[in-house]
């Protein structure tokens, strides 16, 4: 297992955290290939009964880091079409997967939250899809967030762009649970252990027919969505947008 994502399994309660605290857990394409990887070792272990994903340090997950491949469009797709493919093995788990979201969770975070059967979060944190904003399309996390909230909802927050609070998280449905900050830990792993007295064969199958009921979600849709986000990127209007924000974080001299 690589150092950017540990993995535990505790009776079959398997904890795969984010290991980048210094850059708010943001996807590099280290960090997405090492999920992409430690998720592939997930569905492949037969003890695992249920899956937690965590962010070590201050937040879950800051979104993209597209700073070090703002001019390098190959890397850019690899991190898209990456985190398409995670998001979409994820959702695929036979086991219930919960997201575990503290700090915040920002636009690929977000998605990670969503892509989650289960997303547990508290008031303080803040969540949402700010991509517009930086003049680039949220077309990855569009299916995933679709599927959570609806067509309706997803829409309009996709389009206003932004963040919302924890709270407004939960009454929108990014989070399914709310929990305070300090008891978030604990109220996680107690919804992962209700998950695990449950039935392994009844919970898998009834993921399966869940998906079956959903609107389709597929390769050719992760991969066209990635396509269409790394175009966009790649523009005049996301480059300067995107070169303005980097500019004004540098720390004064």
């Amino acid at each position: 297992m690589s150092d950017l994502v540990t993995l535990r399994n505790e009776d079959g309660i398997l904890t795969l955290s984010l290991q980048r605290p210094e850059a708010r857990n943001a996807l590099s394409l280290d960090l997405i290939e090492a999920l992409e990887r430690a998720v592939t070792a997930v569905a492949a272990d037969a003890s695992a009964r249920v899956l937690i994903l965590r962010g070590e340090g201050k937040a879950f997950c800051a979104g993209m880091d597209l700073r070090g491949v703002l001019h390098d469009a190959t890397r850019m797709g690899q991190m898209l079409h990456g985190l398409a493919r995670t998001s979409l093995a994820i959702r695929r788990l036979a086991i219930p997967a919960i997201a575990c979201v503290h700090g915040a969770a920002i636009g690929g975070g977000c998605g990670l939250m969503v892509t989650c059967d289960l997303a547990i979060t508290h008031p303080e944190s803040k969540c949402g899809y700010p991509e517009v904003d930086l003049g680039i399309c949220p077309a990855v996390v569009a299916p995933l967030l679709i599927r959570r909230i609806g067509a309706g909802q997803a829409r309009a927050m996709l389009l206003a762009g932004g963040v919302v609070s924890g709270t407004e998280a939960h009454r929108l449905g990014l989070a399914t649970h709310l929990a305070s900050e300090r008891d978030l830990a604990s109220t996680t792993m107690e919804l992962a252990h209700k998950l695990r007295s449950g039935g392994a064969n009844a919970l898998a199958t009834t993921k399966r027919w869940l998906g079956d009921l959903e609107p389709e979600l597929n390769e050719e849709i992760m991969r066209r969505a990635a396509d269409l986000s790394a175009r966009i990127i790649q523009g005049e209007e996301a480059q300067s947008r995107l070169k303005a924000r980097f500019d004004a974080a540098k720390p004064a001299h």
